[in-house]
């Protein structure tokens, strides 16, 4: 078989509104999202089967797929209710189930239902690709332990679609099937209720020296976030039909900013593929890119498996984040006048100045940043703003009533 060299489907997570919309307005190609049950991010806002009807409605019109994740292990009273979820999925539209469970694939298969086979099922050869082909799998999502030159020789023997992720948190755990959560908290990862207990400090008693340790200078057990925008060419060119965003927990600046990323580069690729000139995926527009990638939630950037196992020296090293911004709130929008594009904001906190960056976030608008050039403070031109002021100031993509204003904070 001849790998193709096709443009990637660029798919990005959709926790809640706000998400789904930043992602499609920062040009993914698919979404993929949970309902409230059987998915592996029960922490995540997700949606209801009420809302399905309007999720798929908006992702139609901007000709964006939907994928929805019914990926957890499913027992036997959930038998019934998720037979329901599949029937409602596919009555509204729902482009394809992204499953782990057996008995959800044979019920994709009973309803004619299209179905991929998530990575919690750890796929990483040929042979596994193709029994879940004569199951009726369209695509896998491959184990995150494979190798570029692992998917290359998978890519080869199968015409499934290959579905590998390109950016995100990683697990301690092969493929994220871990136990630690649920015997200490009860809470099972593999029904999506992780707590991550691994990203923590620990301490350790030692009774025989009657000494305590604390164990949190490395991390040892918090791998660093998967980012592939350096060598998002060579994956281009592996042929895997769909590069995947994780990160339905996070906040919606960071699906905003890492669709963007990497839209940007895919049709940058694409763009030196077909001799655009001055239009280059070169080193150092990767460099600018991953510095942008850096700006929101991470816990410092691996390579992951694409090359080889992951060293001690890639573990997060802290607790929380890396990120070189933060957004603090300081406003909300008071109206938006469509005609002159102006937005009418009142600054409940801190302080902005004009060169500010800033973001604006609300369910139907999604994520917009933007650099204040200028702005009215009061009726009147001014370089600064502080709690209290009402100011108004030129954006040219619709706001709205009640959306939030944050200011992205640059940290040393």
């Amino acid at each position: 078989m001849v790998i193709k060299n096709n443009k990637p489907e660029l798919m990005a997570p959709a926790g809640d509104w706000t998400m789904l919309r930043a992602a499609v307005s920062n040009g993914a190609d698919a979404v993929y999202f949970g309902l409230d049950k059987l998915n592996m991010r029960a922490k995540a806002a997700n949606f209801t089967v009420e809302e399905l009807p309007e999720i798929i409605s908006f992702c139609k019109e901007h000709n964006v797929k939907t994928y929805l994740a019914l990926n957890t292990i499913v027992f036997e009273e959930e038998l019934t209710e998720l037979e329901e979820i599949i029937i409602a999925a596919k009555n509204n539209g729902v482009d394809r189930i992204i499953c782990s469970d057996l008995a959800v694939a044979d019920l994709c298969q009973k309803h004619d239902f299209p179905f991929c086979i998530s990575t919690q099922s750890s796929i990483s050869n040929s042979l596994a690709a193709d029994v879940y082909k004569r199951m009726g799998a369209v695509r896998i999502v491959l184990a995150r332990e494979c190798s570029l030159k692992e998917i290359k020789k998978i890519r080869t023997k199968t015409n499934l679609e290959i579905e590998a992720f390109i950016h995100g948190a990683m697990c301690i755990a092969v493929s994220g099937r871990c136990f630690m959560s649920h015997h200490l908290f009860g809470k099972s990862a593999n029904r999506g209720e992780c707590v991550q207990p691994c990203r923590r400090e620990y301490e350790v008693n030692d009774p025989s020296i009657d000494k305590t340790l604390i164990i949190g200078e490395d991390y040892v057990m918090s791998p660093q976030d998967l980012c592939t925008i350096e060598f998002i060419d060579q994956l281009i060119e592996s042929g895997i039909d769909s590069f995947k965003i994780e990160g339905r927990k996070r906040a919606p600046e960071y699906v905003a900013k890492v669709v963007s990323v990497y839209r940007q580069a895919i049709d940058l690729y694409f763009s030196q593929r077909d001799g655009v000139p001055d239009n280059l995926l070169t080193d150092e527009k990767k460099k600018e890119l991953l510095t942008e990638l850096g700006k929101v939630y991470n816990r410092g950037f691996s390579s992951g498996f694409y090359f080889d196992v992951p060293s001690s020296e890639e573990y997060a090293g802290v607790n929380g984040s890396k990120a070189t911004t933060r957004k603090v709130y300081v406003g909300k929008v008071l109206n938006y006048f469509q005609e002159p594009q102006v937005a009418h904001i009142l600054l409940e906190s801190g302080k902005i100045q004009v060169e500010d960056e800033l973001l604006i976030m609300g369910e139907t608008t999604g994520v917009i940043e933007i650099i204040l050039e200028k702005m009215i403070v009061n009726d009147k031109y001014e370089s600064s703003a502080k709690r209290g002021d009402e100011i108004t100031l030129k954006i040219p993509t619709l706001v709205r009533k009640n959306d939030k204003v944050y200011l992205i904070e640059y940290l040393k």
